[in-house]
């Protein structure tokens, strides 16, 4: 089961790189939360006084990692009993806090603190409050430090290493069942600008790389209806299958949901004076397209329009061959 949970701790450079290496956590995404202005800019968050934390918002599997867990690793990298200070940051916005959307995490939260408070003499700083908003940080600050390995982060290398083999003891025998979820590959890896230069045609790089739209009714996809998956062009990682596909009218692909949410994400997206919600996918990071709220009911309300040039088209006949057999079993 899908859960969410909202985690300040100071940089949220940091804290984001730490919690998505956590095994259950299916994604992260870093922003600004429970402050006193709408949609603020990192620049509002630092020089004007808004009150915002710096948050990541955590989705994880709650079959594969619970949340009394989750709260002990989240513990491991914070001082508990610093108030506006963790590392060598300074000021409101690196308070930490833990923010909840379902009510019936609060007791958790406050059992888990109980505990913690056992370790210190000290009053345990942490705010513990419902999500009052959260606003999404800036692009250039998602995954930061994915793109940016030399830069600034105040958690050591080490509490990296610990996270990527966190095991949550309690449901460390849980088998779940692999028919909808997907199974991680080594070989899916994002590719540089220059790579990617190499490896797609034009129209694909300006589409996966430069945010642009191909054009409707003519692109590969559109109408194409065959039994397969769809899958990242520049990783290869799979991202839609074709029984979630449905003809929208549109002009370009649509499918109801992704093959499994924890292979794309979404942000706000402002272009064309307009609000719309950008979907990208996780691992490659190269834009698919938008999600809308006109699908067909009956497959849950959501479209998602994507771009045939951000993605590639594997046919059931060729999964085996291309080594995606595990996939099979979902037709």
């Amino acid at each position: 089961m899908k859960k969410e949970i909202y985690l300040a701790g100071g940089c949220f450079w940091g804290t984001e790189h730490y919690l998505q290496k956590v095994k259950g956590i299916v994604l992260t995404l870093v922003g600004f939360a429970n402050g006193s202005t709408l949609n603020p800019t990192y620049e509002d968050v630092c020089y004007k006084n808004t009150g915002h934390a710096e948050t990541v918002k955590v989705i994880y599997d709650s079959d594969v990692i619970g949340l009394p867990f989750l709260l002990e690793l989240y513990y491991d990298v914070i001082n508990p009993v610093s108030i506006n200070m963790q590392g060598g940051d300074t000021g409101e916005q690196y308070r930490t806090g833990i923010y909840y959307v379902d009510t019936e995490d609060k007791r958790v939260i406050e059992n888990s603190i109980s505990k913690l408070q056992e370790r210190y003499s000290e009053k345990i700083a942490i705010e513990v409050k419902p999500l009052v908003h959260f606003f999404e940080a800036e692009a250039y600050h998602q995954k930061y430090l994915d793109k940016n390995p030399a830069g600034y982060c105040h958690i050591g290398k080490d509490k990296f290493k610990k996270a990527a083999v966190a095991s949550d003891p309690e449901l460390g025998t849980v088998n779940k069942s692999p028919d909808f979820s997907v199974q991680k590959n080594d070989s899916y890896h994002k590719k540089s600008r220059e790579e990617l230069r190499e490896k797609l045609t034009q129209l694909q790089y300006d589409v996966a790389m430069n945010n642009q739209t191909e054009a409707p009714f003519h692109n590969e996809y559109f109408d194409q209806f065959k039994e397969g998956i769809y899958v990242d062009v520049t990783t290869g990682e799979p991202l839609f299958i074709s029984t979630d596909k449905f003809e929208s009218g549109c002009g370009w692909p649509s499918f109801s949901k992704p093959i499994d949410e924890s292979v794309v994400w979404e942000r706000k997206d402002f272009s064309h004076a307009m609000l719309r919600k950008e979907v990208r996918s996780k691992t490659g990071d190269i834009h698919l397209g938008h999600v809308f709220r006109d699908g067909p009911k009956e497959k849950g309300g959501l479209r998602y329009c994507i771009n045939s040039a951000s993605i590639r088209f594997v046919p059931k006949e060729e999964m085996v061959q291309q080594g995606y057999e595990h996939f099979m079993k979902m037709f």
